[in-house]
């Protein structure tokens, strides 16, 4: 036919580059359209099989949960995997590790496996009146004899105390805070009426002459400056004395070299948070916030306990949403039995994908219930999408045939959406994903989509197939009885008659008798050829009324069988149609596409990104962990008393001289002494050329003298006795005086309110430091394991999985898909990005592990949505742009208005969940459907009004004014409808 073209044939001997690509392109659609078309024969003619095979296998895989672990580690979560800190504490641990430790902890320094801490505040007054300070005393008392029994019952029971599990110094005492010893000193001189020692902040000096320093224990102070506000304080006496404090803090290391004794721990931790609460009732007028090493790992899993309940009322809430979207008024054609099973298909994918996980070994953790939503939101696309696909089809058809079509129409671009998800997923799941969490959750995510791709493929296809069976035998959609014909239905009562309307085919053909012929002109002699003529098979196909069909075929067809996809080029029963069809084609599609509307959606789309930009340049990294924990737990009570009491100043700060260094020299003595300056410090080797001084000795000895009076000397004083901790001796030759191979010294920072972010420039700032320093040295605190390249750590998997996609994109441009619509795809998910991460920063929510994982899932999310809307309008030819926006509008922007619509409501009982992981995912996951659905409804159909893809091609060099004509010659018989195309 095509050599009967005048000219035709020279066209095609004059082929360019571009042509050939666009026939590669023609040639590998067809063949995978061929493929899924052969599938959904073989789905459509064994359903049985393919519906009971993945309940059967859910269910095997189900049994499976008593495998069921919780992540216990949650630092190896949310800190960054490979860390310079971390290696730091691993080197700090093995040369100063906690049991060396016999004088003095530093709570916010040194944690060990197993503790108890509290802060005390008080309601009126200060901690240092002394009914408050009796009181803190009494139950520092009580904390001390406190025991527990383990195990419970029988006859092998111990009791244990804090005595048999705490850390013990060189008298085998155990060790307390400093400020208890403080406050029993001034308790004592006030019992025996004499004068009380002056307490200083924030280093203090005790009855036994020791300076300790008491910030990290004491907060909220006033000190006796002018006007009563608190002044910079100096070492030891040189301090102001505290006039009043707000809140102490107390903490209780415990022992726990493993099995037993670290149950006893975890039992003791119990019952310490149990006597506070029992003391806090007995004592209203003092505040308890207390923490153990078990809060953090508690509180954060605790938001899957919350999330139970709301989960179930988003599947309800979804489950009645889908049912409505998948009903008509017509009995037959709706389906809402079909938006269940959809529901049911994600529900048994998310089962099996569970069953894996406990089958491998996997831990789960609260970062997990992200995961449902990921795959509703692809699912229930997929779902609509094969919905609106098969609402198209031609009703004369056989059901196979039809679920063949559907396939072939709508399982490349759900195969191109799921392969986006999978490649994001993916790539954010390999080794260079820094974070464990990002790691696990895409990992997990990508399994989960993949069952769910092959349930929707096999479950759900076969459960089209049964509710096709019952359409073809006018069963109803709902009930699966017969619907009776008109002449039956006339006697019976106006309800029955409105519950069981249908229209039957034959009804059909009278109503919508043939029309003729139709034919259009293609502008260029492509493989497209367009019909415009009715058909008046189609009258009963709500789902494609209402507008001149254009068959987008721009692939050669592989079957001899006519296109599936025709629709009438008038609406004669507008009731038939699906409610939100009817509201696109007739309102919504002419509204958006009006030329007085699209001046204000431009203007509205460069608000969008004003308004992200504004936010993109606030973003801020969210590095605490108790951001990710369930509000009113003990975590969050307790942190938010350490941010308000305890702000003044930093943790402490671990410097550590981790080589032999030559102490004895001048310069080295100002090196050190010039780093430590402008902190608050606890430094032996300041103290010791004080007290060389003081004795009139040079500062600057030989070495064998200065470690010799160091030795034993300095290190004999009872003051200076707790300063052996923080040195390391190395042995030298017999005889000879021995090194010191390692020391550490203490330092405390002033701060202001943005405490994390004042840490993390400290860290770097020392860092630069220490790589010119002369002195080899390192610092070190436990929360830089988490600050320690997190912002790397967290925005790497993000950057990783955008640049996989648009790389996909481009690939699938040289061979599947039109290069316009990767170009205009990629151009979509970036801004939907960009619009997602800056009103998230609007909204308050940080950049942390959580919000990085919703943006990562939101790429897919945002491919789903616009992918098949940008691949229906570049597909068409030989109309007007407006055209073909309003029909891409109607096939594909209706499932995506659906899903969209599903996908929010299940989203609002989420927002009710009291915990700051599932708030931050309810408003990520809520701006990525809103910034989603605005991508396209709206700024997709007005700018692709006015830019490219062109509708019309240019003729080429001697083929000017050709045009070739393509009549449409219909013959109907009582049975099938045969199309005839000519050429002429």
């Amino acid at each position: 036919m095509l050599g009967s073209a005048p000219g035709l044939s020279g066209r095609w001997e004059r082929l360019e580059p571009r042509p050939r690509a666009r026939m590669l392109r023609q040639v590998l659609h067809a063949g995978l359209r061929t493929s899924f078309h052969a599938l959904g024969r073989f789905v459509a003619s064994h359903p049985v099989f393919f519906a009971s095979a993945p309940v059967l296998l859910s269910i095997l895989l189900g049994s499976s949960f008593s495998r069921y672990r919780v992540e216990e580690d949650v630092e190896s979560l949310l800190a960054p995997k490979h860390s310079l800190a971390k290696i730091e504490g691993n080197l700090v641990d093995s040369l100063f590790p906690v049991n060396r430790s016999k004088h003095a902890l530093y709570s916010d320094l040194q944690t060990p496996g197993r503790y108890g801490r509290v802060i005390i505040t008080t309601r009126k007054g200060s901690v240092l009146d002394p009914v408050h300070l009796d009181a803190i005393l009494k139950l520092h008392r009580r904390i001390y004899q406190m025991q527990v029994t383990v195990p419970a019952t029988g006859f092998n029971s111990f009791n244990y105390s804090f005595s048999n599990l705490c850390l013990l110094d060189d008298k085998n005492v155990c060790i307390i805070d400093d400020i208890i010893r403080a406050m029993e000193e001034i308790q004592s001189a006030r019992n025996s009426n004499r004068s009380v020692p002056v307490l200083r902040y924030p280093i203090t000096q005790l009855a036994d002459g020791r300076q300790a320093y008491i910030g990290h224990q004491m907060g909220g102070v006033q000190g006796w400056g002018p006007g009563g506000a608190m002044r910079a304080q100096g070492m030891g006496v040189r301090g102001e004395g505290v006039r009043s404090a707000r809140a102490l803090q107390l903490t209780y290391y415990l022992q726990a070299p493993g099995g037993l004794m670290d149950r006893v721990a975890s039992q003791w931790e119990k019952a310490f948070c149990a006597e506070l609460q029992h003391f806090a009732e007995l004592h209203p007028k003092l505040g308890l916030y207390p923490s153990t090493s078990s809060s953090l790992r508690t509180d954060f899993q605790f938001s899957s306990v919350l999330a139970r309940r709301p989960l179930l009322a988003s599947l309800g809430v979804c489950g009645v949403l889908v049912v409505l979207c998948c009903s008509m008024r017509d009995c037959v054609r709706s389906k809402p039995w079909l938006g269940l099973l959809a529901l049911l298909s994600i529900t048994l994918s998310g089962l099996t994908a569970a069953g894996i996980l406990n089958l491998t070994g996997a831990t789960y953790n609260s970062t997990y219930l992200g995961i449902p939503f990921v795959m509703l939101g692809h699912g229930l696309f997929g779902s609509f999408e094969m919905l609106s696909s098969w609402r198209r089809t031609r009703e004369d058809q056989h059901v196979k045939e039809r679920v063949a079509s559907v396939f072939e129409d709508v399982m490349l671009r759900f195969s191109g959406s799921t392969m986006i998800h999978l490649m994001t997923l993916g790539l954010a799941a390999s080794p260079l994903t820094n974070m464990e969490a990002v790691r696990l959750f895409c990992r997990t995510a990508a399994l989960a989509v993949t069952i769910s791709y092959v349930y929707m493929l096999s479950f759900y296809s076969s459960c089209l197939v049964f509710t096709g069976y019952l359409e073809t035998g006018y069963r109803h959609g709902c009930f699966c009885r017969r619907v009776p014909k008109p002449d039956r239905l006339d006697s019976k009562p106006a309800w029955y008659r409105c519950l069981m309307y249908t229209r039957y085919q034959e009804e059909t053909q009278v109503t919508n008798p043939p029309q003729g012929i139709g034919h259009t002109h293609t502008p260029n002699p492509d493989l497209t050829h367009t019909h415009t003529h009715p058909h008046p098979h189609t009258t009963n196909n709500p789902a494609v009324r209402g507008h001149a069909h254009v068959t987008n075929s721009t692939h050669p067809h592989p079957h001899p069988h006519p296109h599936p996809h025709s629709t009438a080029s008038m609406d004669p029963h507008p009731q038939d149609s699906h409610l939100l069809l009817g509201c696109v084609r007739r309102c919504y599609g002419d509204w958006i596409t009006n030329t007085y509307v699209k001046p204000f959606v431009v203007l509205l789309y460069l608000v969008y990104i004003s308004f992200g930009l504004m936010g993109f340049l606030q973003v801020t990294q969210g590095s605490d962990p108790s951001a990710l924990v369930a509000m009113d737990t003990a975590t969050v009570l307790y942190t938010r008393a350490q941010q308000r009491y305890f702000s003044s100043y930093s943790p402490v700060i671990g410097f550590y001289i981790y080589e032999s260094a030559p102490y004895w020299n001048a310069s080295v003595q100002r090196d050190l002494l010039e780093y430590a300056k402008g902190f608050q410090r606890i430094s032996w080797l300041e103290a010791y050329l004080n007290y060389l001084s003081d004795r009139n000795q040079s500062t600057s000895q030989p070495r064998e003298n200065f470690t010799r009076t160091l030795r034993h000397a300095f290190l004999r004083e009872p003051q200076f006795a707790h300063f052996a901790d923080d040195i390391i001796f190395a042995e030298r030759g017999q005889g000879e005086e021995p090194d010191v191979a390692a020391s550490r010294i203490f330092l405390v920072a002033k701060t202001t309110e943005n405490k994390r972010e004042e840490m993390s420039v400290l860290l770097d700032t020392l860092r630069r430091l220490s790589l010119t320093s002369r002195v080899r040295f390192l610092i070190f605190n436990p929360s830089f394991v988490y600050l320690d390249r997190y912002a790397a750590a967290v925005s790497s998997p993000l950057r990783h999985s955008l640049l996989a996609v648009l790389f996909l994109l481009g690939l699938s441009s040289l061979a599947v898909v039109e290069p316009l619509v990767s170009v205009w795809l990629g151009l979509t998910l970036l801004s939907v990005q960009f619009g997602v991460l800056g009103f998230m920063t609007l909204w308050g929510v940080e950049l942390d592990c959580m919000s990085v994982l919703c943006l990562i899932s939101a790429l897919g999310h945002s491919a789903d949505c616009s992918g098949p809307l940008l691949c229906g309008f570049a597909a068409g030819r030989g109309e007007s742009r407006t055209r073909w926006v309003r029909v891409a509008l109607e096939r594909h922007g209706v499932p995506s208005l659906q899903t969209l619509i599903c996908y929010g409501a299940a989203l609002v009982p989420v927002g009710s969940i009291r915990s700051n992981l599932t708030r931050t995912l309810f408003r990520c996951l809520t701006l990525t459907a809103a910034c989603s659905a605005l991508h396209t409804l709206a700024f997709l159909p007005t700018l692709l009004t006015f830019l490219p893809p062109s509708k019309s091609r240019g003729h080429g060099p001697g083929g000017e004014g050709q045009r070739q004509e393509v009549e449409c010659v219909e013959m109907n018989d009582s049975t099938r409808v045969v199309d005839q195309i000519t050429t002429v």
